[in-house]
This record gives structure tokens, C-alpha cells and sequence, in this order.
């Protein structure tokens, strides 16, 4: 199953009653469940591995600290460069825009950009490079 046919079968199961979803092939099995009304639209991932952050503002229960979450849009493996020998894309005090890139999740050997989702500087970075993720990770903390 390519990543293609997967967007699809997100853009379905965003689309219909469904909250989750699982089909498995031989070795291959995909799951894919709806979390929250946080989650974007499907259509909003693009189709060349760019994938927008999930992001939250505070709720009750994290009251000590003020901003947004950007969440991990997917299971993987966070990179903060685009490779070793790069800086990283985004560091504690810069300023990020909305359509900035701010790492990487590589997911079945792909690398997929994320891209902020909102506009604000960063306040907190919560993942080392390399480190794997899951899907709503927290990875960065934005005002």
C-alpha cells in the first residue's frame, strides 16, 4: 500500500461515521483512528510528504504553562535537521510561522516535513533527535 492509497483511505474514514479503522494484509497492518477535533481535515496533508502539526492551546490541567502544543501528526521517529551534518530547523526563542517547517517524522522510511500550524515563538522543544514519537506527541511548546 503506497502513501497515496493511505491518504485516501484517511480522507474516507474523516469523511464517513467511522472513529477507527484496521486493515490488514499478510505482514502489512494499518490502523487509523479519529482522536479529536484538534486533528486537521485530511485534505489538509499535502501529497508530497508534508504533513501539518497538531496543535492544542492549554487546558486546564496545564495551566503553568501558556501557548500551544504542536503535536506529532503521526507515529515515527523525530529528526530536529534535515540531515547530521544540518542545524537544526527550529531552536528555543526563534520565531516560526504557520507553513514553517519545524522537523521531521520519518514513518516506513519516508521522511515527512511538519510544519508548524501556528505562528508564535517557540518556547519549549520536548523531543530529542532521534527519538521515536507516537501519533499526538508532544514536540514543541509555542507562544
Amino acid at each position: 500500500m503506497n502513501l497515496e492509497e493511505i491518504q485516501k483511505l484517511m480522507r474516507l474514514i474523516e469523511e464517513s461515521k467511522l472513529s477507527r479503522f484496521r486493515l490488514k494484509k499478510g505482514d502489512f497492518e494499518l490502523v487509523l483512528e479519529k482522536e479529536s477535533r484538534h486533528m486537521p481535515p485530511p485534505h489538509h496533508f499535502a501529497h508530497h510528504g508534508e504533513y501539518p502539526a497538531r496543535h492544542e492551546k492549554e487546558g486546564k490541567g496545564e495551566e503553568k504553562m501558556s501557548g500551544s502544543f504542536i503535536k506529532s501528526p503521526m507515529v515515527g521517529t523525530y529528526y530536529s535537521a534535515a540531515g547530521p551534518d544540518q542545524p537544526s530547523f527550529v531552536k528555543v526563542g526563534d520565531l516560526v510561522e504557520e507553513n514553517q517547517v519545524i522537523c521531521i517524522i520519518e514513518a516506513m522510511k519516508v521522511m515527512n516535513e511538519v510544519k508548524a500550524g501556528v505562528k508564535g515563538k517557540v518556547k519549549e522543544i520536548f523531543c530529542k533527535n532521534t527519538q521515536p514519537v507516537e501519533f499526538g506527541t508532544k514536540l514543541f511548546r509555542v507562544e
